[in-house]
């Protein structure tokens, strides 16, 4: 009586096809992946300072009161976070929607508070890169105009600069609010 030994297993030269097949899947899944997270944050993060602009724009309507939406100093929480506006074109450090300050006894309130987006892990930079009056706040009027002399533009960056992750946001003279990917242009301004 002979017995046969059955072994089970992989040889050598199957586990180092395998694992050469996994390699190059990662190697071309990885950049694939970096794209889709970094373009996926700097989209969210032009849509806050968007979604803020549309409140805003909408509380000053509702409340028939002027609204400012202005960028604040950095600051690192849990210390008191800022409730003025600071005179920056940068915005990466969070920004407030303000209600209007005459119409509450000379001090505003704040309605909503952006955090820096140093908090979020992102060195991106969020700056207004409008030739017109960079460091003023966006006020709406309480039919809902900005009463802006020419468009606004916000320009958000990754740390690298790289073009293909640029958002824009750019207001309308009336009040208009448009996001835009770097090259496109919206009312005649360019996203850049």
């Amino acid at each position: 009586m002979s017995s046969q030994l059955n072994q089970a297993g992989v040889t050598l030269i199957e586990l180092l096809v395998v694992i050469t097949i996994a390699t190059i899947l990662m190697a071309i899944g990885v950049p694939s992946y970096k794209y889709v997270t970094t373009s996926n944050r700097v989209a969210n993060e032009i849509n806050a300072l968007l979604a803020d602009m549309q409140f805003a724009r909408y509380e000053a309507v509702k409340e028939g009161l002027t609204v400012q939406v202005c960028p604040v100093a950095a600051f690192t929480p849990p210390t008191t976070p800022p409730t003025a506006c600071a005179a920056s074109a940068t915005w990466s450090t969070g920004w407030i929607v303000l209600s209007n300050a005459a119409a509450t006894g000379g001090t505003p309130i704040v309605l909503r508070r952006q955090l820096p987006f140093s908090n979020f892990n992102s060195q991106d930079t969020l700056t207004n890169t409008s030739p017109t009056a960079p460091t003023a706040p966006i006020s709406f009027n309480r039919e809902g105009f900005a009463g802006l002399t020419a468009n606004v533009r916000f320009s958000l960056y990754d740390p690298n600069s790289i073009s293909s992750y640029t958002r824009c946001l750019i207001i309308g003279m009336s009040g208009d609010l448009s996001t835009a990917q770097a090259g496109a242009t919206v009312w005649g301004t360019t996203c850049s």
